[in-house]
């Protein structure tokens, strides 16, 4: 374990933070939200906070303190930054352990399971520059939501990283071209808190009513 302890000190220290042609991991999970969201937060910088995002960023406070410990078998390093050169991605992680030989990535949200798949993608996309850093594949990692005090496992598998490969193309186009895309509503609309500035539900209006015109 200390060897592949020392093998990710020895990769995190040698990493160019200062990265401006990177996307921003967290990127990708908005867009997997709703690609008009994340066009407004890192195309316009674009943001606004309500309960949701108050309580997500008090609890990635807590958890962004940098550090590393043993859980009894466990090693877990806290806030460190994860970097992938070939995907062009970077972010800071809640939480990485090491068990056993295997590393794995772990994802704090502030409340329960949803029903949408973008904490996934933010996982897979986190193992992909696991994997880089330290030269292990990863098979599995894990959502924690603060809410119910569970962990869900993710798999890490083909298709998973098939999704986040994809993503990742559609951010970098996204942040390259600017072009917004159009603001559609649905159930993720209503935890949303930029769905007072997009109005997704005039827009439909709008384009509804030009059809019939």
């Amino acid at each position: 374990m200390n060897n592949q302890k020392e093998t990710l000190s020895s990769v995190i220290c040698n990493s160019a933070v200062s990265t401006d042609d990177y996307i921003s991991i967290a990127a990708l999970n908005q867009y997997s939200y709703c690609p008009h969201r994340c066009w407004r937060m890192h195309c316009l910088g674009d943001f606004m906070d309500n309960q949701y995002t108050i309580e997500g960023t008090s609890l990635h406070e807590r958890v962004h303190t940098i550090g590393d410990s043993n859980r009894e078998e466990v090693w877990q390093v806290r806030a460190i930054w994860l970097k992938s050169d070939k995907y062009k991605l970077i972010g800071k992680s809640d939480l990485i352990e090491l068990e056993n030989g295997e590393w794995y990535p772990v994802e704090y949200k502030r409340g329960r399971k949803g029903e949408w798949d973008n904490d996934e993608l933010q996982v897979c996309a986190q193992a992909l520059c696991l994997e880089e850093m330290t030269g292990k594949s990863i098979g599995v990692g894990y959502v924690y939501y603060a809410q119910t005090h569970q962990r869900q496992l993710i798999e890490i598998n083909q298709e998973l990283r098939q999704q986040t490969i994809t993503a990742i193309a559609e951010v970098t186009k996204l942040l390259k071209t600017g072009m917004m895309p159009r603001a559609v509503y649905s159930q993720r609309c209503k935890g949303c808190s930029l769905e007072p500035q997009c109005l997704p539900k005039v827009g439909e209006k709008i384009r509804k009513y030009c059809e019939t015109d």
